[in-house]
């Protein structure tokens, strides 16, 4: 997925635990280790919100853009030749 989360980075920065910033956003740990190892689907604003809150930062502190490997674009590619529309 090209959005990377950078959550580590900030809990390392604020010498947090993950259990202790899932208490203080009010999310699971469960939860909280989806987001944070790039697993999730989405993320509400609400959410973001708190975790920015809570961590002192801004959302491009969490969360960044990062382009797919070259691999993901060949298989693309494969894709679009194999069936064009």
């Amino acid at each position: 997925m090209p959005i990377a989360v950078d959550i580590d980075v900030m809990l390392a920065r604020r010498k947090m635990s993950v259990g202790e910033l899932a208490e203080r956003v009010g999310i699971t740990p469960a939860n909280l280790a989806v987001l944070k190892n790039g697993r999730a689907k989405a993320v509400r604003f609400a959410t973001l919100a708190a975790l920015c809150e809570v961590l002192e930062c801004q959302p491009g502190d969490l969360l960044r853009w990062e382009e797919e490997a070259a691999t993901d674009e060949a298989t693309a590619e494969e894709a679009r030749v194999a069936h064009p529309e």
